[in-house]
Order: structure tokens, then sequence, then C-alpha cells
């Protein structure tokens, strides 16, 4: 099986290159959102979480409110490297099993990875090709606003905290500009395709 990373920027595409590939057939993986499993209650990492940052961080209902948690952790990289180190570990565990699931039931498919911050964490260098999503950064901006109902201020240090586009663009055996029309995006994502099925374009 082929294993690929799907990365890119803040709002810079990868949730939308990622659902089309799975549409063509790719077994598609987020990790935004089994970070977001990991963390619901009775979940690997719920209890460590809830121990180290105390019930403030919870909703009336006893869920992680993960608005508050990231306020809490934000502009801190102390607490942030300990928050990454209850969630990290499970969500790749999560992520090698369903990659091994993938691999039993489809040996010849492909396997799309997508996760925000796969170069900052080093975990690209598992996978056997990379692709990066990109658009100028005043259309991240625009866009994460809309998507998040964040500032402008707000977005700006999200994206910040990323590592810039064109360093992730420089790893990349495959980008994907998602700045014009779907049609021009998915056109793209069809060529990237055929690709990683050796299929010459």
């Amino acid at each position: 099986m082929l294993r690929v990373g799907l990365t890119g920027g803040l709002a810079s595409g990868k949730s939308f290159v990622g659902h089309a590939l799975e549409s063509l057939g790719c077994h598609l993986i987020e990790a935004d959102e089994l970070g977001h499993q990991v963390l619901l209650p009775g979940a690997e990492a719920y209890d460590a979480v809830v121990r180290e940052f105390g019930p403030r961080i919870l909703d009336p209902q006893g869920f992680i409110d993960r608005r508050k948690l990231a306020a809490v952790v934000f502009d801190k990289p102390a607490l942030l490297e300990k928050l990454n180190g209850f969630v990290h570990p499970v969500v790749f565990a999560r992520q090698d099993r369903m990659l091994a699931e993938f691999e039993k039931a489809d040996p010849h498919g492909i396997a799309v990875v997508a996760a925000a911050i796969m170069v900052e964490t080093g975990s690209y260098k598992k996978l056997d090709r990379l692709v990066v999503a990109v658009c100028p950064l005043e259309q991240q901006i625009e866009r994460a606003m809309k998507r998040d109902s964040l500032t402008r201020e707000e977005v700006m240090a999200r994206i910040a905290r990323q590592l810039p586009l064109e360093e992730k663009v420089r790893l990349a055996d495959f980008v994907i500009d998602t700045s014009g029309t779907k049609e021009r995006t998915l056109e793209q994502v069809r060529v990237v395709y055929r690709s990683l099925r050796g299929i010459e374009a």
C-alpha cells in the first residue's frame, strides 16, 4: 500500500483535497479528527488532559471544550508541549492501526494521512509521498476567519505558529494550489491521483 501524507497551512484547502482524493478511491485518515476523538470522555487522552489542565477546560456536559483548552495553552510552549505529549502518541497509534487495516483490506491501495503539523512533527518521514495544499496568505486568513469565526489577529497568531508554507513546499512531492475554483483544484487532484497510481497524465 502506498502511504501518502497530505498537509498545508491553516485553511489552505487540505480537507477539500483530502476528501477529493477519498472520492477517487483513496483511504483517508484525518489526524485532526482523530485528535478530537481521543479527547472524548472515556477515550485515550481524556483523563490525562483533564487531570493536567483541570475542570476549567470542560463544558457543562463534561466534554473537553477545545476552544477553552486552546486558550490555556496558546502562547505557552511548555503547556502546549505537555498537551501534545498526551494527544500525539495516541493519535499516531490510532493512525497506525487504521493504516494496517487498510493495507490488509486493500494491499495495492493508497492511504492518505491528512495532518496540519505533519512536517512540524516529522511524521511525514514515515510516509512514501507528501502532498502540500497551498494558497496565498490573504486567502488563508479570509478562509480561516470565515470558517472558524476568528478575528484576523487570532488567525495570524495561529499561522505564525506553523511552519511557513514555502518550507513545506520544499519537501513536497506534489503541490496543489487551491486558490482558484473548486474545479481547478479538482483537476490538480486528479493529476496527482493518476501520478500516485502510476498512470501517466
